[in-house]
């Protein structure tokens, strides 16, 4: 049996960059998948720890939040920089990613209609910080930090591709950007984790169409 189990909704969402990350790393994993009508009956939700979804099994140590997940994932198998400043520089890029992943979800399921205009009229502002991190690290030839992927790059790169399902284009002004979303992507793990048949069937977003694909609606809360 896998060593992790990774319950979640039949979709993308905040569990993408976690199963990116397995499926790079070579490890395998399980789904529990949790359809809306389970969701809605309450007994599920009742046994979380924070009433959300992922709950992320690792043998017998159980954790909820998606970013705890990938913190956890990142200490076990050396995804987190190579020393404690490294690590540090991490964790800063990984609370930016939540910050634009936090702006998105709010579109995604509040606002959509209304507030995509201005959404995409402030995204460059958001990216552009990623883009000087990549700068700043051997001249936007490498991973966000160091010489090493971390748990913060999956993170970025996962979130990266959903904008540019939401907004084409939208890494134009932005080489370095560009650059990394398809150095990373054309590693052989991750390129073959994109092509799969589960990556490609599962929505991205909840609740809208979303570039080319048609998304489930909203089934839950997650984080």
């Amino acid at each position: 049996m896998p060593p992790y189990t990774i319950v979640y909704f039949p979709a993308r969402g905040r569990c993408e960059a976690i199963r990116m990350l397995l499926a790079d790393q070579g490890q395998s994993w399980q789904e529990e998948v949790v359809t809306k009508e389970a969701w809605r009956q309450g007994p599920l939700k009742a046994t979380c720890l924070y009433g959300q979804l992922p709950k992320f099994q690792d043998g017998d140590l159980t954790l909820y939040q998606s970013n705890a997940i990938l913190r956890h994932l990142g200490r076990t198998l050396g995804l987190y920089g190579r020393d404690p400043r490294e690590a540090a520089r991490v964790d800063m890029a990984n609370d930016g990613v939540e910050d634009l992943r936090r702006h998105c979800s709010h579109l995604i399921h509040h606002n959509y209609e209304q507030g995509k205009a201005r959404y995409l009229q402030e995204l460059p502002g958001h990216l552009k910080p990623f883009e000087t991190l990549l700068a700043q690290n051997q001249g936007g030839q490498a991973f966000l930090v160091g010489d090493q992927i971390s748990f913060a790059d999956y993170n970025l790169l996962d979130l990266l591709l959903a904008h540019q399902a939401l907004a084409p284009g939208c890494l134009g002004a932005f080489p370095l950007l560009s650059a990394y979303v398809e150095r990373l992507s054309a590693q052989p793990n991750i390129k073959a984790f994109l092509a799969s048949p589960e990556h490609l069937n599962r929505p991205i977003f909840g609740g809208h169409k979303i570039g080319t694909q048609e998304s489930g609606s909203t089934i839950g809360n997650s984080q």
